[in-house]
Order: structure tokens, then sequence, then C-alpha cells
């Protein structure tokens, strides 16, 4: 993602609906695994800038403002056909210079961590992906008092609140949205709720996230529901490195693959409160 190429003549415009069937094959094109169900959901919650030389989409990248003390970056693709011509660079000038947010965080992967740098983004932390078709969880027990439930009607607010004490900021659309489109469970501690788990359909299976909890016990309660849920089934868990689960979901037959480097420009990472985020939406969204 140098700029060691020459330039070639592209335009940068507001991503909307009609770009996305687009951006989604060129996603396929690098490999990644989000189906155009996937971006609808990212633009829905976000904004995001398409890239075109003439009527040719060259490159994509979003982001995601939280209560405006957070901003989140993702979902930064170029044509590899012509990487190193100086479009990676100029999206992502021009992505910054739209934030006010004090705080701007992202995902790297190799391919993009020196740009980034250059940017003025540093290494915070990792994320850890697993995946694969586990066969069956064992149970976790449960402190005297606790519970776990399905999502109610009327656990919104206290969801939202949870994950804004694990996030650092509140992020009410996202986590309306994922009611609206996925399934969840609490872990309620004498009738308080303590923690939560997600699910919905993402790229090739399922993702278990946001996971939002006070511990790594409750957190691996909550994970080995849905896991046991749903033996066999293709699922995805994204996890903080230091999470202390990447050992215990190994073996549950949820692989590890390529970690990720979180980088942060602006202020640091927030530190986070009793509650800790234990599973992401998405790497894109934190």
């Amino acid at each position: 993602m140098s700029d060691s190429q020459p330039a070639i003549q592209f335009d940068l415009c507001p991503m909307s609906e009609s770009d996305l069937a687009v951006a989604h094959a060129l996603s396929r094109t690098v490999g990644w695994p989000h189906r155009l169900e996937d971006w609808q959901f990212a633009l829905t919650v976000g904004e995001g800038l398409a890239a075109y030389s003439g009527d040719r989409m060259v490159g994509t990248a979003m982001w995601w403002r939280y209560e405006g003390r957070q901003a989140r970056i993702g979902l930064v693709i170029v044509d590899p056909t012509i990487q190193r011509a100086g479009i990676g660079r100029r999206m992502m000038k021009a992505v910054i210079d739209r934030l006010e947010e004090p705080c701007i965080i992202l995902n790297a992967t190799d391919a993009g961590e020196t740009l980034y740098r250059q940017l003025g983004f540093s290494g915070a932390s990792t994320i850890i992906q697993h995946q694969g078709a586990a066969f069956g969880a064992p149970l976790v027990a449960l402190r005297a008092g606790e519970r776990i439930r399905p999502l109610g009607r009327n656990d919104a607010e206290r969801l939202i609140t949870l994950d804004a004490m694990a996030l650092g900021a509140r992020r009410e659309k996202v986590i309306a949205e994922m009611m609206s489109q996925g399934d969840a469970v609490v872990l309620d501690d004498g009738g308080e709720t303590v923690g939560f788990a997600f699910f919905r359909r993402f790229g090739r299976g399922h993702v278990i996230g946001p996971v939002a909890a006070r511990d790594t016990a409750a957190a691996r309660a909550l994970i080995a529901h849905w896991v046991g849920l749903n033996a066999g089934m293709f699922l995805r868990v994204d996890v903080p490195g230091e999470s202390g689960l990447s050992d215990w979901l190994d073996g549950l037959g949820l692989a590890r693959v390529s970690p990720v480097l979180t980088m942060v420009r602006g202020a640091a990472l927030p530190t986070p409160g009793p509650y800790r985020t234990f599973g992401l939406v998405s790497q894109a969204l934190g």
C-alpha cells in the first residue's frame, strides 16, 4: 500500500446502497468472506467512501462513530490489480479528515500496517479470529444466582449500557440493529443483567459477538451456550488477545487464524469499566 507505482485517476464518492453489490464483489477478490448482507449491515450503522476510476470501483473505506468519543475504520480495500497507486493512502486521509472523534481505531492486516503507521496510528493490542465447526461445548458452571436466558424486549437499554462500559462509548444504533437481525442471550445474576452474547449470520456461517461480560468465566458460559446449540455449524468469534479465551476456543475446535493488530490514532484506548468485551461484532466495527 505504498505509492511506488504511478498514480491513477480516481474520484472518491460517498458510499450508497447502490455501491454495495460492487463493493461486495471487490471484497471477494481479496478473499474476504463478507456477504452482501454484511455490507448492508455495515452501511446501515455507518458511513463509507467508494473510489472509482471511471465506472470501475477501485477501493472502499468505511467508518463508524460511537458517541463522539470513538470512531472505528474498516472495510478498507484496494483493488489488488492496482495497489501501490496511492488509492489506499488518499482514502484513509479522506476518512480521517471527516472524523472529529478523539480516538480513532482500526484493526490492521500486515498489508496495511505500514501505511497506517505513516498516518499516525500505533499498535495497541491484538484481535484473534477463531473459526471452525465445533462439535459441542462443555457445560460451563454458573455461579449461584446466575442464569442464562433469551434476550427480552425490555433489555435494550441495559445491553447498550453494558456494551458502553466494555467498549468505552455507547453505540445504540449498532446494538439496535443487532437486536433486529440476530439472536442474543443475557446472563443474569440475582435479577441483574451482567453479560450478553449475540449470534447472527455472517460470512461463511455464523458469528458469536458482540460478547460483553464481567469476567472470563462468564464469557465462556455465554459463548458455550451458542456453541452447544450449533454443533457442527461453521462458527466464528473474534476475541481480544488478552481475553484469556483462545486456548479454550482452540479446544472446542474453533481454531485461531492469523491475528490482526489493533491500532489507535489520537487518544489511547479507553480502559474498560467493570465489564469487558470478549467478542467483537466484527473486526471492522469492534
